[in-house]
C-alpha cells in the first residue's frame, strides 16, 4: 500500500453556473500510512493481503475516500476509528489520527470478530503511541 502527500490546494476562485455564484472552500485531505510493528510487520497489510479480490477492492475504495477527507463511515471510540463497509461479512477498517493530517491504518476485520479486532486495534494504537513518545524522548 502506498501513501501520497496530502493536498494543500488553495480555494478555487468564485465561479458561476446557471446564475448561481459559488466558491470551493478547500477540502480536507489526509496522508494515509500503515502502522508498523517493531519488527516491521504491518497488521493492516497482513489483513488486506488475505482478502478476496472484491473485498480488497471495497477496502481500496474506502481508503481512497479517507484520503480525500471523507470520514463519514467512521465511528470514533477508545482513541481509534472504525470504518464500516456495508458489504458481505461487514468489513471493518481500524484507524487512528496522528495529528491533523495523518491517518494510520491499524488493521481490519469483519463484524463477526468485531470486539476482538477492536481490542487488538486499541492495544496496537496504545503501543504505537508509547513507541512514538519514547522515540521523541530519545530512549
Amino acid at each position: 500500500m502506498t501513501t501520497r502527500q496530502a493536498s494543500n490546494k488553495s480555494p478555487a476562485p468564485a465561479c458561476s453556473h446557471n446564475g448561481n455564484l459559488y466558491v470551493t472552500i478547500g477540502s480536507m485531505s489526509y496522508q494515509i500510512k500503515e502502522l508498523l510493528l517493531e519488527d516491521g510487520d504491518s497488521p493492516f497489510a497482513e489483513w488486506f493481503g488475505s482478502l478476496e479480490a472484491v473485498a480488497a477492492a471495497k477496502v481500496r475504495v474506502a481508503v481512497s475516500r479517507m484520503e480525500q477527507g471523507n470520514l463519514s463511515n467512521v465511528e470514533w471510540f477508545r482513541g481509534i476509528g472504525e470504518y464500516k463497509i456495508d458489504w458481505g461479512p461487514g468489513l471493518r477498517i481500524y484507524l487512528a489520527k496522528d495529528g491533523l493530517k495523518i491517518i494510520i491504518l491499524i488493521g481490519g476485520g469483519t463484524k463477526k470478530r468485531q470486539q476482538q479486532d477492536i481490542d487488538q486495534a486499541v492495544a496496537l494504537w496504545e503501543e504505537y503511541k508509547r513507541r512514538k513518545a519514547s522515540t521523541r524522548q530519545g530512549k
